[in-house]
């Protein structure tokens, strides 16, 4: 397939272009780039997508989310989860391993690289359990995963609790060069908690989780991941103490990279008022005070990635009290766009950092080799609108759950095509 997007506005942090300029994709890879190549290219064959007054970017990297295939598929699977993430601008996702039976060995990274090959509307990169079986008792086979395809390890949604057994996965886990994704939370610490500790939860009568949760575990694994001389990436940090405990390692040299998610930077725990479970996830939305620290630290490059962490549950394990509702939005299809609102429209970072924060620094973490719209590179491309406001509504969703706090907010950002290796996946907004 021949494609010539045209006239629109292209912006690649991998080679700090931003610049109005034609892109020409043959054979899925970046052909060309220039102006006024329409005039050159005049095969008939030839689609063309007319960019003016839109953004052309590196197609989106989700470095953390759940498509929940194998064992819920009833939440969602391949290939809705993989739709939905065209559908935000994303032509690459890692999946988290916390399906049912959890991905634990090389077998069940097979199985997730072959039903994507089938099914997948995007890229997809499993990522393997630290853990046999999620439990925090014994390492999983590592080495038989990362040959299999695992870019990484992570028993996310669950925290590994031992300092040992984390010890020994980042040791195992540097001699194979697989990054370890660490879930951060003290499980002593968390308790009964189902929101943030704070004004809002004694209000509403509900246990709180308080801060250092999150933080003793972020202290705890970076302290270990710097005596190990190993790589480290910390997943959906949430709290002022925790970007500051990263600041300093940084400063410090230790190898460790973080990211957040767009409900971090967006929403407080006052949002919880109301019992709305939709609000409910962990880590526990904050206070204002942290979300400001997220976005000082978005801005400062303390965090390097914004993953969306999405996780979706069917409608019955969301209506219910709001303790024992289920931990989670989904958020594929909004992360494009609320980093366009919140922080690019309010001028605390450019378009160019947000699109490096969901493209290239996730791509170069993960190591994929994505996050780029230079010559010869696989053509995965995004196409969007920052001008026209549009409603979020959940019947406009393509996956199959619809638990997002983010429903009739008005936002920025469109997707008006998604175009992975080549081929247009979103067209005009609509899946293809």
């Amino acid at each position: 397939m021949k494609m010539l997007i045209y006239g629109g506005r292209v912006i690649d942090p991998a080679t700090n272009m931003d610049t109005i300029c034609d892109v020409y994709i043959e054979d899925g890879c970046i052909a060309e780039m220039g102006n006024n190549l329409s005039a050159k290219l005049t095969d008939a064959d030839i689609q063309k997508i007319d960019a003016t007054g839109k953004i052309v970017a590196p197609g989106l990297v989700d470095m953390h989310c759940h498509l929940r295939e194998p064992g819920q598929e009833y939440k969602e699977d391949i290939k809705s989860g993989t739709r939905a993430a065209a559908k935000g601008g994303f032509t690459s996702v890692a999946c988290m391993p916390n399906t049912v039976p959890p991905i634990d060995n090389a077998a069940l990274v097979t199985f997730v690289r072959s039903k994507a090959a089938e099914t997948a509307s995007v890229n997809v990169f499993p990522i393997g359990a630290v853990s046999k079986g999620q439990k925090g008792e014994e390492l999983a086979e590592i080495g038989d995963m990362k040959d299999a395809g695992a870019v990484a390890i992570s028993d996310d949604g669950k925290p590994v609790s031992s300092p040992v057994l984390m010890r020994r996965a980042l040791e195992y886990a540097n001699m194979f060069n697989c990054l370890v994704i660490s879930h951060c939370e003290d499980m002593s610490l968390v308790a009964e908690g189902s929101m943030n500790e704070g004004a809002v939860a004694t209000r509403l009568g509900l246990k709180g989780i308080p801060c250092a949760a999150e933080e003793v575990q972020v202290a705890r694994d970076i302290i270990i991941a710097g005596e190990m001389g190993a790589r480290l990436h910390l997943a959906h940090l949430s709290t002022a103490g925790s970007i500051e405990i990263l600041r300093q390692a940084k400063a410090k040299g230790i190898s460790v990279t973080a990211e957040t998610c767009p409900h971090y930077f967006t929403l407080t725990d006052e949002a919880v008022d109301g019992f709305d479970t939709n609000a409910k996830m962990n880590p526990p939305l904050r206070s204002a005070q942290d979300v400001e620290a997220i976005i000082e630290g978005l801005a400062d490059g303390t965090i390097d990635a914004i993953a969306t962490d999405h996780a979706p549950h069917h409608v019955d394990e969301k209506d219910v009290e709001f303790a024992a509702a289920s931990n989670g939005i989904i958020g594929l299809e909004t992360a494009l766009s609320l980093g366009i609102t919140y922080l690019v429209k309010t001028n605390r970072i450019s378009l160019m950092k947000l699109i490096e924060l969901m493209s290239k620094n996730p791509s170069d973490i993960l190591g994929i080799g994505k996050g780029s719209i230079a010559k010869g590179q696989a053509a995965d491309l995004v196409v969007f609108d920052m001008e026209t406001p549009y409603t979020v509504k959940a019947e406009d969703f393509a996956s199959k759950s619809k638990n997002s706090p983010y429903i009739g907010h008005t936002l920025y950002g469109k997707v008006a095509y998604t175009v992975v290796n080549g081929k247009p996946v979103v067209v005009n907004g609509e899946l293809v």
